[in-house]
């Protein structure tokens, strides 16, 4: 749908400003305004927006209140009712998880000579993977280098970040591109044949990556062909609910549930990886999300029953720009991309309040800021408040065609809605985006519980408390085809012993004792979107946005 007259009168505001801002820029912001701006606004550093975690490795850790609700929730498996000596499947390597980590570390187990069993909650590919858009980073320019690409990382995680996951992290980036080119991936090429790169919000160099807008789906369309070409066996709706241990303590598989006949499936496993992704789906502190149906968390909370331990589980990213009108778009992804292409972040009156490749903590921390602070945000007819993103200067200053060309995908989206954002600003809000912490691993993938490794958005210390753009897809295959190869390595020498759910038993034991559960099951599996708790969750947001804004 068209914009409503109630916001054409702040686009003509925008459409005003804009020859003044062609060649302006914000200042970036002193390292005192950006920790001021963060405490003041970033929903992290909300009073009442955490809670302590009251059992396990991570006791007393303050981490999203919608996390505390699934660690202290019963399992939905019943041990009883299992029977570990009835296995179904048996092999060496068990991946849990169908998206980019999960079908990388596939296929390296393969190449290593692993017997693989790929377990996925709905489909193949099914992931944020799938809907990523910007691009991955690695220093493949002349002018770049992994070493600067690790301090940008150190920066933008506010210098939390394990040292040893980040100088792997960049230090297997430049392959990964070479890896992923060989495989089939399309990357954007500049006439002569090189990388067409763009620079993210907080990296210094252009070092990211992409196709077009559709990077991802990109990329699962050529590693789902390698799967499925060679064979490697996949279990679609089959999302794993507990991990397996042997009485040994060993990570020995895990039990599946089967979506489909509801039936329970027992894979016994020499190692397994656990690529389930993030916990959008939770949607913390109210905010819409930008992750695919199943990131409900679920890792964390079957690593965690298993003693696993957390890193940063308490910080969570909201990217800047997700999408707040049309409402049936509300948090929808909205590439950096295309403020890397020079599209500027104004408010209602069309002014400037933020440099636009800032890190994305203080980018959505900026808009939150203008929202919140009287006659700043922009009110939609539904109660949201959103900022412009001016989109029509990407071809003003970069060339006629090059928005068509560069974010073809989004342009689509919005065409739907007769909205054009060649000609039209884009109303943007942030939205929840990625899970910043989780199971804590080492620079192989391994977790403290033996035989468990882990790769993606379900592991904390890559990215300290903030990811800088085009790092969460370059984490995925990194970390994915190391713990693959480790994984496999390691399946020649385990030896299992008698299969156990006893951990499930005591969690669950000990959340009685405590009075601590609260009458839900977990993991989630799938999101909860009955209308009167999707209508509170809109409600809570409008509601902290609630401020004078021009309608």
């Amino acid at each position: 749908m068209p914009y409503p007259v109630g916001m054409q009168e702040s686009i003509k505001n925008v459409e005003s400003t804009r020859p003044s801002r062609l060649n302006q820029e914000f200042n970036r912001l002193q390292l005192s305004e950006k920790s001021k701006l963060l405490e003041d606004y970033h929903p992290d550093y909300r009073t009442g927006s955490k809670a302590p975690i009251p059992l396990g490795p991570n006791s007393d850790e303050l981490v999203p209140v919608e996390l505390v609700e699934l660690l202290t929730s019963p399992s939905r498996l019943n041990p009883a009712e299992i029977n570990l000596a009835k296995i179904d499947y048996r092999t060496d390597v068990l991946i849990i998880g169908g998206g980019g980590g999960g079908a990388t570390a596939a296929l390296i187990a393969t190449d290593n000579g692993a017997k693989v069993l790929l377990a996925t909650k709905l489909r193949l590919g099914d992931s944020n993977t799938i809907m990523a858009e910007g691009g991955i980073g690695a220093a493949t320019m002349p002018e770049d280098s992994p070493v600067i690409h690790w301090i940008d990382t150190m920066m933008g995680g506010r210098f939390q970040n394990k040292p040893d996951l980040v100088e792997a992290l960049v230090t297997d980036a430049p392959f990964i591109v070479s890896w992923l080119t060989d495989l089939g991936v399309n990357f954007d090429r500049n006439p002569d044949g090189t990388f067409e790169t763009h620079m993210p919000g907080g990296h210094s160099r252009k070092r990211s990556h992409s196709v077009k807008d559709l990077t991802g789906l990109e990329i699962m369309r050529v590693l789902g062909d390698e799967i499925r070409n060679r064979e490697i066996d996949v279990l679609e709706f089959s999302p794993a609910i507990e991990l397996i241990l042997d009485h040994n303590g060993q990570c020995a598989g895990a039990v599946l549930l089967n979506l489909d006949t509801g039936q329970h499936i027992v894979v016994e496993s020499k190692t397994t990886i656990v690529c389930t992704g993030g916990m959008g789906r939770l949607h913390p502190n109210g905010f819409p999300t930008s992750n695919h149906y199943g990131a409900t968390a679920d890792g964390i909370v079957m690593a965690y029953r298993a003693g696993a331990k957390l890193l940063h589980p308490g910080f969570v990213q909201y990217h800047p720009t997700g999408a707040a009108w049309p409402e049936q778009m509300l948090g929808l992804l909205i590439s950096e991309a295309l403020r890397a292409q020079n599209g500027q972040l104004v408010n209602s009156n069309g002014d400037m309040f933020v440099y636009r490749l800032e890190t994305r903590d203080a980018v959505a921390s900026a808009i939150i800021r203008e929202c919140s602070d009287c006659g700043k945000g922009v009110l939609t007819p539904t109660g949201m408040t959103g900022v412009w993103l001016d989109t029509p200067l990407i071809d003003m200053i970069c060339g006629q065609g090059t928005f068509l060309r560069r974010f073809a995908g989004i342009h689509g989206r919005f065409k739907k809605y007769d909205i054009d954002p060649i000609q039209e600003p884009i109303l943007i809000y942030p939205t929840q985006h990625y899970q910043n912490g989780g199971v804590e691993i080492s620079a192989g993938g391994e977790t403290n519980i033996p035989n468990l490794y882990m790769a993606g958005e379900v592991t904390g210390g890559i990215h300290g408390h903030n990811r800088l753009g085009s790092n969460s897809l370059q984490d995925i295959f990194v970390f994915g085809r190391r713990a693959g190869r480790q994984a496999a390595e390691k399946s020649r020498q385990v030896k299992i012993g008698e299969l156990s759910l006893a951990h499930i038993e005591s969690y669950n034991t000990l959340l009685k004792k405590e009075h601590l559960a609260t009458g839900k099951v977990s993991p989630l599996i799938l999101p909860e979107y009955r209308f009167e708790k999707a209508l509170t969750k809109i409600q809570h947001l409008k509601k902290d946005q609630a401020c004078k804004t021009i309608s």
